[in-house]
């Protein structure tokens, strides 16, 4: 949404907190016209930013919306599918039978219908989800390198950092997401290593979760790391993480903040889970995705900007592959991945909101692309399968303003193709950061020092309040 500043000024004259926060904006790389259009925008829309955290839950592998949440049952067999849908708490729309619990929550939930984009493949749809901006080819072979851009995350880190130095900016976990080779868009790239997420490796739902990089040796007092030699020496003998701590060599930031963590205990209690009531842990669901959940709302509570959490690990490897329902699709949706979003989603969901954190967090749950329409039977994959479509799927978001119950756009009758209101992954990270106060036209520099912008994308303001 572009506003001009004479639109601005003939919604309302500036006063001199806006000069100040614009003159305070230059320092962040900002410039005064994008301050006054993003600003101006939040007026004319009656809207204005006002989430401080955002949880994206990445569901890899590609959800199909036409089994969940955009159903059609007037559609042919081969297009339904095998699933009935049941009332929700929005009148008039529905979901499959398969998520009853969070058919009573979704008047929390706002729906875009109408995502899409056109790139098939894992890797490059998946970088195009988490960072926003198409990539430069659709092929499977597409790797991470500081020519891609950052995660929103980093780029949530870079802008609007957490407000305790002591506390991570950006965290993600429980997976890297890989399908082949490491799929792009999980680190900062060209930002640089500063910003790139504190990466947790570990299963929080494993009965030993703990992050031994935040916990000090007996032997070892917060006195004796002023040493960056120490320190160094210490994450690559405790945590084993010689590759990752090598890499990173060299850059002060990444010393200072694990110095800092180590010694921050508001930091190290976030990650104990064992402190959270053990029926309210069975509520979330003793699983991987389940806990993972839990531990995003405690990083939110610590003050930690910018969660992502990986639904499943890479296609192909390690973990049960997520969403990717080219075979089965049915009996992989009944018996797996919806039961375990009906257990924790709404759970989620309903825990936010009870201890007043829904307000201030964004939660993004998507995929890379929807599954097509049409119902195969190839004898690569198996019987009843959907294969990747990234002409039109769904995506929810809730909280941080969100207008509860809202659907905005449609699919055509068929679930193939927008009908009203198409939304582009670009608009998505727009959406992120207009509802984090960071204007989306704001520009950042690659290594050769181009500035880019942070989202090609319009704000989809009419979801808030």
């Amino acid at each position: 949404m572009n506003v001009s500043c004479d639109d601005y000024r003939s919604a309302r004259r500036l006063t001199r907190r806006s000069l100040l926060c614009a003159g305070a904006a230059g320092f962040a790389g900002l410039d005064l016209a994008r301050v006054l259009r993003a600003e101006g925008s939040a007026r004319l829309s009656g809207t204005r930013p006002k989430a401080k955290h955002v949880i994206l839950l990445h569901q890899f592998g590609g959800p199909s919306h036409i089994d969940t949440f955009d159903m059609k049952p007037d559609a042919a067999e081969k297009i339904r599918g095998e699933f009935s849908p049941i009332a929700s708490a929005i009148p008039g729309v529905r979901v499959t039978e398969h998520l009853p619990k969070m058919s009573k929550v979704l008047d929390q939930v706002a729906q875009l219908r109408g995502v899409h984009h056109t790139t098939k493949n894992h890797n490059s749809a998946a970088y195009y989800s988490l960072t926003g901006h198409k990539p430069p080819l659709d092929d499977i072979r597409l790797r991470d390198t500081q020519e891609l851009y950052p995660a929103y995350g980093a780029v949530a880190a870079r802008l609007r950092p957490a407000d305790d130095p002591a506390t991570p900016s950006f965290v993600s976990y429980p997976y890297r997401l890989r399908d082949g080779s490491v799929t792009p868009g999980q680190t900062a790239s060209f930002l640089g290593k500063a910003f790139d997420p504190f990466f947790i490796g570990e299963d929080p739902n494993s009965g030993g979760f703990k992050l031994p990089e935040l916990t000090l040796p007996e032997s070892l007092s917060l006195g004796r790391l002023d040493d960056r030699r120490t320190l160094m020496r210490m994450i690559d003998e405790q945590a084993d993480m010689l590759n990752w701590s090598a890499s990173a060599r060299g850059v002060d930031s990444f010393y200072d903040r694990a110095l800092a963590m180590l010694a921050s205990p508001k930091v190290q209690k976030a990650f104990n889970l064992s402190l959270e009531d053990p029926k309210l842990r069975d509520e979330y669901g003793r699983t991987t995705y389940g806990q993972s959940c839990l531990l995003a709302r405690r990083l939110i509570e610590a003050g930690v900007r910018f969660v992502t959490v990986y639904y499943s690990a890479s296609i192909g490897g390690k973990g049960n592959g997520g969403w990717d329902t080219h075979a089965n699709n049915f009996s992989e949706l009944k018996d797996r991945l919806l039961p375990s979003t009906d257990q924790t989603l709404p759970t989620f969901l309903n825990d936010l909101a009870s201890r007043g954190l829904l307000d201030e967090t964004l939660v993004v749950w998507m995929g890379e692309f929807g599954r097509s329409p049409r119902i195969r039977d190839d004898p690569k994959f198996g019987r009843n399968g959907r294969d990747h479509w990234p002409f039109c799927y769904t995506v929810l978001l809730a909280g941080g303003g969100v207008r509860g119950g809202a659907v905005y756009g449609s699919s055509d009758r068929q679930g193939g193709y927008p009908a009203s209101d198409p939304v582009t992954p670009d608009d998505i990270a727009a959406t992120m950061f207009w509802a984090l106060g960071i204007d989306p036209a704001t520009e950042v520099r690659d290594t050769l020092g181009r500035p880019l912008p942070i989202a090609a994308g319009e704000p989809i303001t009419k979801l808030f309040s």
